[in-house]
């Protein structure tokens, strides 16, 4: 009875289920891709150490890797801006009182339910091929072309950004629902300075919703590091064409379920785990010049 009574224990009675599964379904496997990291590793046969050898056969002998992290950069670097570029802009809009806007906004959100299904990439296909949607509106208008645009090297890559930014949607509920919180009286003190909409956006808006920036900013940055169906569902697993859409998650799924190189796949995924972080330290540390908190003591 006493035991039944002890708030400790009923607490961690409810987090059990947790627990046991961050052990076994994320912490176990983790520290098995860190020990895998510096083994020679088949799935056939037994885990052989070969120490730092994975990491240095990753940086002087792989003649892929190389493109993988410039196709992935160019990728996370202009995606992620103009995603959440998209999105204020929305959300900007959406943030009026008028009628259906409740509709419009479950309308812009809908591509984020469905934007990383393997149905919305075979549909890219569609759009951007050279028979395809983006080819027919254009002759529509008088230019006639049949490039196929996604299986173009100079322009495969940004058709994954396209889809990208298409997803903008989740981004924009985040920025609406910060934009609802600042006061509308700050607003009506500018106009009546006579400030004009742009002098309201620079001081007003965007030091109140920067650290909603920030969060954006830091969850998109991850999210698009790890990008994998559309390039893998495009591309057909391949990275084509010439590797220009061969994401690093892309390549590294075919060192581990194509070549069965498990140890040196877990390899590739520490070097990326290294690399977000340390993006996203960088981030944090930037924040301090240019996210606005409305007292220092938060900051």
């Amino acid at each position: 009875m006493k035991l039944r009574d002890n708030n400790n224990v009923v607490g961690y009675v409810f987090t059990a289920p947790f627990i046991i599964g961050f052990l076994i379904f994320t912490l176990y496997p983790i520290l098995s891709s860190l020990y895998y990291s510096f083994t020679e590793y088949n799935l056939m046969e037994a885990p052989r150490w070969i120490g730092f050898d994975n990491y240095v056969k990753i940086f002087t002998d792989d003649d892929k890797i190389w493109k993988s992290f410039q196709v992935t950069f160019t990728y996370v670097f202009a995606s992620v801006p103009l995603r959440l570029g998209f999105a204020l802009i929305v959300a900007m809009l959406l943030n009026k009182a008028a009628r259906g806007i409740g509709v419009y906004r479950s309308a812009y959100y809908l591509p984020s339910l469905i934007g990383g299904s393997v149905a919305v990439s075979i549909m890219w296909t569609q759009i951007f091929g050279d028979k395809g949607l983006l080819n027919s509106f254009l002759g529509m208008i008088g230019i006639h072309t049949d490039t196929s645009w996604i299986g173009s090297p100079g322009t495969a890559l940004w058709t994954l950004i396209a889809l990208s930014v298409w997803q903008f949607g989740s981004s924009m509920l985040i920025f609406l629902a910060g934009l609802k919180n600042i006061p509308a009286s700050l607003y009506e003190a500018a106009s009546v300075d006579g400030a004009s909409s742009v002098y309201k956006f620079f001081k007003i808006t965007l030091p109140l919703l920067s650290p909603i920036i920030l969060f954006n900013l830091i969850m998109q940055t991850i999210s698009a590091f790890m990008t994998f169906t559309p390039a893998y569902i495009i591309s057909r697993g391949e990275g084509g064409p010439l590797d220009n859409t061969l994401l690093y998650s892309l390549y590294l799924y075919r060192r581990a379920f194509v070549y069965f190189e498990m140890g040196y796949a877990s390899a590739l995924a520490w070097i990326m785990l290294i690399i977000i972080g340390v993006i996203t330290l960088v981030i944090f540390k930037s924040s301090k010049y240019w996210v606005h908190y409305e007292a220092k003591g938060d900051k």
